[in-house]
């Protein structure tokens, strides 16, 4: 039978067609999985990125206020210690000037002792002058008396008066010369005085110039403080991976294929005019 060939070779065609569809069909499966563990793999990429960048992100802000916190306690303790240090400081010189001014009265108590001295040393130098003058000038007078005496004892008329001239000439000298004497050691003894009180006056300067200044305490040290934190921007998530879509294949194409070789193989074989596969 001629038409017998057309069918089995339609029959296989559509067959074909149909094992065509089954493969793309399959393959259709396989690239659908495929894509799928794709999305899958990209987005535990993703996730394992946003899961670092979290915890990276934390550790550097736990670490930035850990920082912050240890330098502004350091900074507090440098403080603390600096204050003290020059509360110290304003202590020690505070009792040195207490030192310096117990110094300075002591050496100004020693300067009025000692020039007390001095003087008390020029006025017993005077008065020993003085009553040496005075005993010296009262035995003058008796010696003068006693020549009066004898020179009027043994002279008489003008003579007699010529000599008591000579004598209380002789006297007169004398006294000029004691009250020059006199004078004299009144001016030393002044001049004694003004340089033991020169003297005195040049001792306290000097004492006064050893005074220490009064130390005043330093302007108090600035307390440190925070200063604004830093801003911290979150990181931006990471989204998977673009999977570009699956490739399908059409589980139709086959079979149509399949369909339209076994339709054109049949028709080919058939005979229109007289209703017969040839």
């Amino acid at each position: 039978m001629p038409w017998i060939a057309p069918v089995v070779g339609g029959i296989l065609s559509v067959g074909g067609g149909i094992f065509g569809a089954s493969q793309a069909s399959a393959a259709n499966a396989e690239a659908k999985k495929n894509n799928k563990e794709q999305k899958k793999l990209a987005q535990k990429q993703a996730d394992i990125s946003n899961k670092y960048q979290r915890q990276a992100f934390q550790a550097e802000k736990k670490d930035y206020f850990a920082a912050r916190e240890f330098q502004y306690d350091t900074a507090k303790r440098q403080w603390r210690y600096d204050t003290e240090l020059q509360d110290y400081s304003y202590l020690h010189r505070t009792r040195e000037y207490g030192k310096s001014v117990e110094n300075y009265f002591q050496r100004r108590t020693f300067n009025t002792v000692a020039g007390q001295m001095a003087y008390e040393s020029q006025q017993a130098s005077f008065n020993e002058l003085m009553a040496s003058q005075a005993f010296e000038s009262q035995g003058n007078l008796i010696e003068s008396l006693k020549l009066q005496g004898k020179a009027a004892l043994r002279q008489a008329g003008g003579s007699r008066a010529k000599g008591l001239q000579t004598t209380i000439g002789e006297e007169g000298r004398n006294a000029a010369i004691m009250a020059a004497s006199l004078r004299g050691a009144a001016q030393e003894f002044e001049r004694g005085l003004r340089e033991a009180s020169l003297q005195e006056y040049a001792a306290n300067l000097a004492a006064m110039n050893d005074l220490m200044i009064r130390p005043e305490p330093l302007p108090a040290i600035p307390e440190p403080f925070l200063g604004p934190e830093r801003t911290f921007v979150e990181p931006a998530e990471i989204l998977p991976g673009a999977v570009p879509p699956p490739q399908y294949q059409s589980t139709m194409m086959p079979l149509i294929s399949g369909i339209t070789s076994a339709t054109t193989g049949i028709l080919g074989a058939y005979d229109f005019k007289t209703g017969k596969f040839t």
